[in-house]
């Protein structure tokens, strides 16, 4: 129990901490509202669990042997987080719409599902923090049910982090506070979506 413990707190830190993820969940849950945030939040998940596949099967010494493959990943990513501080900025840029004119159209659940997933695959240090914290509390030799009692619950701690944050930030005083600072809030974005992806393509 002990062991788990560890590895759930430490996975609460590492999902709940600002990132690139997180931010645009809050921004879509600011932006278009609750479902179309969880929509983005469930993409992220979705790819989130599949890092935490590969980790816990192993998997990750393969990604780690063929650094050709961490590389593609993280040009991948460089290029895709770059494109969204592109349309951050743009939408910064764009004039605040009038009382009459429409609201922002979502993208669609799919759209936002599928950007969600692509975000999270292009960041390989994703698998690599999910070795750690599996690392941190699991013992070598630790058994198999373990090992899934530890994926799972981390899984399911990743529903509620990034589910959260679509829930809280599409109350009616977020919308509210974004309708006021939206282009602030955009630029913002723009900002660390591509100091992140900078970082990305020159990180080793």
């Amino acid at each position: 129990m002990q062991d788990l413990l560890i590895v759930y707190a430490a996975y609460v830190v590492a999902a709940g901490s600002p990132g690139p993820s997180n931010l645009a969940i809050m921004n879509a849950a600011m932006r278009y509202g609750r479902r179309p945030a969880l929509a983005l939040a469930s993409g992220v998940v979705t790819m989130s669990t599949c890092w935490g596949l590969i980790a816990a099967s192993g998997i990750s010494t393969v990604l780690a042997t063929y650094a050709q493959a961490l590389v593609i990943l993280k040009l991948g990513g460089g290029v895709y987080l770059l494109w969204l501080a592109w349309r951050a900025a743009r939408s910064a840029a764009a004039p605040d719409r009038t009382a009459e004119a429409p609201a922002a159209t979502s993208p669609g659940g799919w759209g936002l599902y599928r950007r969600g997933l692509l975000m999270h695959a292009g960041n390989p240090k994703a698998v690599l923090a999910w070795v750690a914290i599996m690392s941190l509390g699991l013992k070598p030799g630790a058994p198999p049910e373990t090992v899934t009692v530890a994926f799972g619950g981390c899984v399911l701690l990743g529903v509620l982090i990034f589910s959260g944050y679509a829930l809280l930030f599409s109350t009616a005083p977020m919308v509210r506070a974004y309708a006021r600072a939206r282009r602030w809030i955009e630029a913002g974005l723009a900002v660390f979506f591509a100091g992140a992806g900078v970082r990305l393509l020159l990180s080793r």
